[in-house]
């Protein structure tokens, strides 16, 4: 099983930066890949950055030019640098890790409030 332990959320205000981060512990062998997912009220969960083992990188179009997703594998650690934020990318911000023949793992999320 692994954990993961997501920090950085906060109150910022539009235009305003965050960088959160997530910690993984435990049976992390094989991750293939890291994700950040995100859910605003009302609204479905959905994929904002991931990367691959390979370094190949994904983003949602809404966060192109703004978001950058980066990992440090000797501290096991994901980040996601969310600059020029806006009120609309207010939401819960989720950390994964999907690993062979386990699926996708879950942290607990950290919350993401920006003011306009």
């Amino acid at each position: 099983q692994v954990q993961l332990v997501e920090s950085g959320g906060g109150l910022v205000q539009a235009g305003g930066s965050l960088r959160l981060s997530c910690s993984a512990s435990g049976n992390i062998f094989g991750i293939n890949s890291w994700g950040w997912y995100r859910q605003a009220p009302g609204k479905q969960r959905e994929l904002v950055a991931a990367v691959a083992r390979d370094g190949n990188i994904d983003y949602a179009d809404s966060v192109k030019g703004r978001f950058t997703i980066s990992r440090d594998n000797a501290k096991n650690t994901v980040y996601l640098q969310m600059n020029s934020l806006k009120p609309e990318d207010t939401a819960v911000y989720y950390c994964t890790v999907d690993r062979p023949f386990v699926g996708t793992s879950w942290g607990q999320g950290t919350q993401v409030t920006v003011s306009s």
